[in-house]
This record gives structure tokens, sequence and C-alpha cells, in this order.
């Protein structure tokens, strides 16, 4: 267990354990924190012969052992103190050929044994896991301890203990830049977990993007105001709801999402008021992204056009947008953030906010000229870590969370990665999209949130497996190929050679005879061996 650990509240606190069977070959490892500069970690001692592994301190870690021929030590040092209230890794090995002690990333350091002597460890006395007998002991958390390749069970020993505490806290001093994309770290005894609620990701350590592929005509809402509560369901509660009191106007607004899209023009994001505020994040049919801002206090929105380059090429964009009563300002993929200002006329507050749309708008009321002519048919493509201060709209959509009740979808949306970025592959058509899954008509059996008209479908397929499947195609078609090419080109030669024989050899009665008629010299070679010679 990696997290299995126990907290030494003071000096003279201790655990035991059983003695440590480490006659020929010792293998320890743990990890320690503490804000103290020295103490003992372990202590197991025999008549003569102890084994002992101690902070002794600020920067320097102890392994000392004595089988019989007098004291060993070896000390790590440290250029940096390990009191600094981080987690840090102790090793420490012994065998009859020699001992070694490594402490985090240092060097090791190795001590030969002795050609001669004792090289049996001989100990009696209970395994002490902190200061006893009157020694320093050590004050902090230790866990994970792993003696010969078992575990022992420092959070089951400490829970029977009088004085101590099962697990350890500041998990989250040490590892708490794991959680990412503001990903809240979360305190426990037995390790911690990353809080990714007020997230657009998922996963352990909030660094899954969550993201969907929209078909043309298809819409997210996303309410501000959670749905009201009709009189039957009410009963005969007359309380108002806090979540039925009026939206606050916003003086600030983050906005973070990657898209992916061919056509132009489409609406990407837009936020709706109760009164004529709206933001909007569209393409426009050239290609290029806009950013329309109305708050009021001026004749017209207040534009910010992206010409430098096209974002319906079908690659995954990101944008950044924050706004801070009149500062804007813009990042796009990788380029510098920009800053623009709005009017000084312009007022600073986004009143009243009613919803957020995705893909489409389907708002009651006047809506600017243009944005009626960008919504049709509407966008085409795919959304990703969409996400508005602390809202992440698709996330509720595709996972049950608490704000999945203030979502509505019109159409099937098909959980993909495809917005993500940076960019993986190429895009493709939805005939021959993978996770584009037309064909399962029973989707909202297999997964049970379905919000209103529309339907979530969780897991759609990875690009990258589709991908990964048409290269092992190609390389099987190419060894496949290669073969048909060297059987054909072995059996095309089979069976062709040449031979000596002589020429008339089929009419012949014998070999013999087809030679002695093409070789005249022959018959003489015959006649000169039949000669008989009288000394």
């Amino acid at each position: 267990n990696y997290w299995n650990a126990a907290s030494f509240p003071n000096a003279s606190s201790y655990l035991h354990f059983s003695t440590f069977q480490g006659e020929t070959s010792a293998d320890i490892s743990f990890y320690f924190k503490t804000l103290t500069p020295r103490g003992v970690f372990l202590e197991n001692m025999g008549n003569t012969d102890f084994i002992k592994l101690e902070l002794k301190s600020a920067t320097e870690v102890s392994f000392s052992f004595d089988v019989g021929n007098g004291p060993v030590e070896i000390v790590v040092r440290s250029p940096t103190p390990l009191n600094d209230d981080q987690w840090h890794r102790v090793t420490a090995e012994r065998n009859v050929k020699q001992a070694s002690l490594q402490v985090d990333r240092l060097p090791q350091q190795v001590r030969k044994a002795p050609t001669e002597g004792h090289t049996r460890l001989e100990l009696y006395s209970q395994l002490f896991v902190g200061g006893a007998g009157g020694q320093q002991g050590f004050l902090g958390c230790i866990r994970s301890l792993r003696m010969n390749g078992v575990t022992l069970d420092l959070e089951e020993r400490a829970k029977v203990t009088s004085g101590f505490i099962s697990g350890c806290s500041g998990h989250c001093t040490s590892y708490g830049a794991n959680c990412e994309n503001g990903g809240k770290c979360i305190e426990k005894y037995h390790g911690y977990s990353c809080d990714c609620s007020n997230t657009a990701y998922d996963g352990t350590f909030c660094n899954k993007d969550v993201g969907a592929f929209f078909e043309e005509g298809m819409w997210l809402r996303y309410n501000f105001q959670a749905p009201t509560v009709s009189a039957k369901d009410a009963g005969s509660r007359t309380e108002a709801s806090p979540d039925q009191q009026p939206p606050e106007d916003l003086a600030h607004e983050e906005i973070r999402f990657s898209f992916s899209t061919t056509k132009a023009p489409c609406i990407l994001l837009y936020v709706s008021s109760l009164t004529t505020d709206f933001l909007a994040v569209l393409v426009k049919p050239t290609g290029n992204l806009q950013i329309r801002y109305n708050l009021g206090g001026t004749r017209d929105p207040y534009n910010i056009d992206v010409d430098h380059r096209n974002m319906a090429n079908g690659q995954p964009h990101s944008v950044n947008i924050t706004r801070h009563e009149k500062t804007i300002i813009l990042k796009l993929d990788h380029y510098p953030a920009v800053s623009y200002h709005l009017p000084g006329s312009s007022d600073t507050l986004f009143n009243s906010p009613k919803s957020l749309f995705l893909g489409k708008v389907i708002e009651t009321g006047k809506i600017d000229q243009e944005i009626h002519k960008y919504n049709t048919p509407g966008f085409t493509g795919c959304l990703s870590r969409v996400q508005f201060n602390q809202i992440a709209p698709l996330k509720a959509a595709l996972r049950q969370t608490n704000a999945s009740a203030h979502v509505h979808i019109q159409g099937e949306l098909v959980e993909s990665n495809c917005g993500a970025s940076p960019l993986t592959l190429s895009p493709m058509s939805s005939a021959t999209d993978p996770w584009h899954l037309d064909h399962l008509d029973s989707a909202s059996a297999d997964f049970p949130y379905n919000p209103g008209q529309g339907q979530a479908i969780r897991n759609g397929v990875n690009r990258n497996s589709a991908i990964i499947g048409g290269v092992i195609a190609v390389v099987i078609f190419t060894i496949l190929c290669t073969l048909v090419f060297l059987i054909r080109y072995m059996f095309r030669h089979k069976g062709t050679y040449h031979t000596n024989e002589a020429k008339g050899a089929e009419s012949a009665e014998s070999a013999d005879a087809a030679i002695m008629n093409n070789d005249p010299n022959f018959t003489e070679t015959i006649d000169e061996s039949k000669k008989e010679w009288l000394i």
C-alpha cells in the first residue's frame, strides 16, 4: 500500500513489530517527511549485532549495522535540507558482498563487505519504528515502509497504539501540483485526490478533456438559473429557492474552450441575458474568428476580429477570453495574448446572464442581426473543455453532476476528444468518422442520462484507435504483397538447370554408346587399354 502511513506526534513515540529477519540480506525502503533536523527512523538490536536508519542532521541520512565485524556506517549527504516537510525516499540494502544507501535521486553510497569475517546479521529484539530506549525519536510522518518485500502495516499498528495518528496529513503540500487545470487538491489520511468539479476536465488529475461532436443543427443550452419547481412538486413549501434569485451581474468573465470545424459561418458560444447584453464567439464566412460584446452604453456591439488566420481549417484551436471590466485579453492557440479595451461609454457589467448556448442560439426575444445571420444551419464540428467562469456545460451534459439539471440538449451529443488541443489528426467527414455514431439507436439505453429531447452518448470511439487500426491494416497489406511477389519470383525460376549430356543420347542404346559416337578419341583410348605387352 503506497499510502500506508503513520504520524509520529512526538520524539518519544514509536511503533514495534516482530524481529526483522534479515540474516544474509536486507532490503529496506520508505518515505518520510519532517520539520525536525534529526531522529531515528527504525532500529533492531541483537546481542552485539544491530541495524539502524536515522536522520543524523538536516542534510544527512545514516545507515549503520554490525554483523560481528564492528560497526559500519554509510551516510548520504544532501545539498538541500531534508527537513522541509516534503516527501523523501530512502532505500537501504545489505547483503554478504556489499551495503548501499540512497536518498531520493542523490548518488548512491556503496560500501564493500570484508572478504573475511561474519556475514550473518543476528537480531533478537523487536523492530522499533521511531525512537526507543531513550534515543532521539522521529517526529513527522513515515509511509510505505517495506522490508524485504513486505509492507509493514503502519496504519493498523498506529490505530492500536496510544498517542498515534493513522495516516499522514500534508500530502497536498508535496503533490498538490499534480492536480491540473484548476483542479483542487483534497487532503486525505491515505493520500490525496483531485476535485475536478469546477473544471471542464475529468480524470484522476483533471487532465482529461471532456468534449463532444456536434452535428449540423444540434445545440446545447445551459441555464444559469435552475429549472423552476412546479406547485405539485413543491407541495406546501412556500420559501423561495436560493437558485431562483436573479442572477448576479458580472464584471469578470473567463471563457476557455477548444474547437475544430471545416464549415463557416457558425456560432461557437453565445451567452444571453435577461436584458440586451450578450456575448458571442463566432466564425465568420471567411473562417476568421470574431468576438462580439454588448454590455450596453454603446449603439453597436464591440467586435474583436481575428483576421490573421483561418480558424475553419479542420484543426483544433484553443480560445481563452478573459474580461475584467473594460479590459479584454484574448489568447488563441500558442500565439501571445492580446489586450483589447471596450469603448469609454460602454458599461462594465454583464447584466443578468440568462443562458449559455453551444452550436446554435435558440433564444426568445430580439437577437442581434449578425448573430441571427450566422445561426443557420449551425455549428458542425467538435467542441472540447468548454468553461465559462466555474461552469462547464459540456461536462454537465456528458457527466452526471450537480449542474446536469441546468442542461438541455437538442440532437445527439456524442462524446469525443476530436476538438482537443494540440492537433493530432486531420478531420474526417461524418460519413467516415468512427466516433460519429449515427447507428447507435439504443445509445440512450446504455447511458442513463437523457435530458429533454436530446441525449448524451459517453465514451465515443477515440480517434487514436481508428488511426492505429488503419496503420496496422496498411502494414499487414504491405507484408502480404511482399510475400506474393517473392513466391511468384521463386516459382518462375524453379526447374531451370543445364547438363553436359552427349548429343544423340535419346537414340543411343546407352549413355556410353552416345559418348563413343560423339568422341572418336574415346574409342582410341579403349583400344590402347586393351593392348597386351610381352616382356
